[in-house]
């Protein structure tokens, strides 16, 4: 490996180019900033590379991080050894999880960022309040609605917050599957109604309208109906002539100077060269696992513990959800097909279980809705004989007669769950890997069990002839949802990040992912991941660079 080149210095460098990376790139090049953006993975061209073939996309690491490369390691406490495992991938491209994912984008409630203030102490937990309320992201909750496109309508969701304006797309049409989920609510009195999705029904922007593929969840869409930052914020963000997106380009290290500022960042290009980007502001949007992880390996004498991390917190208080569920299957003989491989990855859902009850024997609550069972190639049926005619009538049975209704687990920030590196395994370019250390709270054990037991009573109301539940049993990152690890707050001696998403440490590095997460939430995060990073770029641009420009020209 060698040093070959030196790039002329820019504004800031973005690295991680998913959602939040996408937004940071919007935001900061249309406010004017000279932007570097950096990936690990290619430049895809939906077009060009995607499609509905599911072995490319479900069984091959087209899209997903190859384990050789970008190794992970696992463990359930301190005592054990931790061990290679694909724990929460997100795909490594420009573009990141916006390629793969189902889209569904529900904002959160009011009470999620008050769970400390609602729930006081909680045995074993580390719960705190976010140091902004939602009231502060709802006009960002909003831009990044009417941007990126979304699909939904207003007032469906009868404990929905206030919301400023409605959606740009009228709501997906619903599945089979969705209706009868519909039924079963009615006869219950739940509030169904249809998730908002990352998709348009209507032209959009220039993008085409939904189309009905069953293809989505897991797969690359070679239309523009998904929202993805591959094919929205990052053009946008290349139209402004301001922004450079490095592909295929690992960053290894954030540079720190004598004054304890961050100066850049180290990365290996796509030839092998260690290069050095200078830079005014670097901006961390890399997911919370490699977002911390990179914080870490950035040591110097100034912070031998790693980049921002003097409280100790960075990789602390890891959340990363859970996707649990309820499988009902449905009589061939009286129910019609509800074809449950079709149409869009979830139709109807509720949050009628969200907040707190305590007859339940948990705190908090979660998202549950509606969704499809399987990929036609990968059927995976709980308890189903694993050869034979049996398998056979299993796989028939469950392909066109089940239904599944799953939960967005609202998991409990623990202190001891965290990122670190780890000691012996090491990546492609001999650095150390992640390691997660995650064992489930209590109440994350409880709220699987109650909210399983309420989808099976509600597949029961909606004609299931037999249920199948699925709870809790250990962490295995299965929803891609990332979170925590470098906590928001306003006290520097146990938070990472201020309210900004800025370092308490180190004030011209930002951190925009779901790493500054005080709690989980009980909802998919992205939106807010997105909001949250278009707040704190609106700040970079309106507050923090102005003043910085302010003092160059004083000094």
């Amino acid at each position: 490996m060698t040093h070959t080149r030196k790039p002329d210095p820019v504004d800031a460098i973005v690295v991680g180019l998913g959602a939040t990376g996408g937004t940071a790139a919007k935001v900061l090049s249309e406010a004017g900033m000279k932007v570097v953006g950096f990936d690990r993975g290619p430049w895809l061209r939906a077009q060009e590379h995607y499609s509905g073939d599911e072995l490319k996309f479900v069984n091959r690491n087209y899209l997903w991080p190859d384990p050789k490369l970008f190794p992970r390691t696992l463990r359930h406490d301190e005592e054990s050894v931790a061990e290679p495992f694909a724990f929460s991938p997100t795909p490594q491209l420009v573009g990141g999880g916006t390629n793969h994912w189902a889209g569904w984008v529900p904002r959160p409630r009011e009470s999620d960022f008050l769970q400390r203030s609602l729930h006081g102490d909680l045995d074993g937990a580390n719960l705190a309040d976010w140091p902004i309320r939602y009231e502060h992201l709802e006009p960002y909750l909003t831009k990044v609605e009417w941007e990126f496109g979304v699909s939904g309508i207003a007032g469906a969701d009868k404990y929905e917050p206030y919301r400023s304006k409605g959606y740009p797309s009228a709501p997906l049409r619903p599945t089979r599957f969705g209706k009868r989920f519909y039924e079963a609510c009615n006869k219950l009195g739940i509030n169904g109604f249809p998730i908002p999705h990352a998709m348009v029904t209507n032209e959009h922007k220039g993008r085409d309208p939904f189309n009905t593929t069953s293809f989505w969840n897991q797969y690359g869409d070679p239309s523009t109906a998904r929202s993805n930052t591959l094919t929205t914020f990052i053009p946008e963000a290349v139209a402004t002539g301001n922004f450079e997106l490095r592909a295929e380009s690992f960053v290894r290290e954030i540079k720190v100077g004598k004054d304890g500022k961050a100066t850049g960042v180290i990365y290996i290009d796509p030839d092998g060269n260690e290069v050095e980007q200078d830079a005014g502001i670097v901006v961390l949007s890399l997911g919370a696992i490699e977002s911390a992880r990179l914080m870490l390996m950035s040591r110097s004498p100034r912070f031998p513990e790693g980049l921002g991390n003097s409280s100790g917190q960075v990789g602390k208080n890891a959340t990363f959800h859970e996707y649990v569920f309820a499988v009902g299957l449905f009589d061939q003989e009286i129910d019609d097909p509800l074809y449950g491989w079709t149409g869009n990855y979830i139709s109807g859902g509720t949050f009628e279980f969200y907040e707190t009850d305590e007859d339940r024997g948990h705190i908090g609550g979660c998202l549950i809705s509606a969704s499809q069972t399987c990929h036609p190639i990968n059927m995976v049926f709980p308890g189903r004989p694993t050869w034979g005619q049996g398998m056979k009538d299993a796989d028939r049975d469950y392909f066109s007669f089940a239904m599944k209704i799953g939960a967005i687990l609202h998991d409990m920030p623990v202190e001891a769950n965290r990122v670190d590196l780890d000691p012996t395994v090491k990546d492609a370019w001999g650095l150390p890997v992640a390691r997660i250390t995650h064992k489930p709270h209590a109440n994350d054990v409880a709220m699987s069990k109650w909210q399983v037991d309420k989808n099976a009573e509600i597949l029961r109301a909606a004609g299931a002839r037999k249920t199948i539940p699925v709870y809790l049993q250990r962490m295995t990152g299965n929803t891609c949802h990332q979170h925590g690890t470098a906590r928001m707050g306003t006290d520097p001696a146990t938070t990472v990040l201020n309210e900004w998403c800025q370092s308490h440490d180190v004030d011209n590095l930002f951190v925009v992912d779901g790493a500054g997460f005080p709690s989980s939430t009980g909802v998919n995060p992205t939106l807010t991941m997105m909001a949250n990073a278009w707040r704190a770029c609106d700040y970079i641009t309106q507050v923090y660079a102005k003043g910085r420009e302010e003092r160059i020209k004083v000094g």
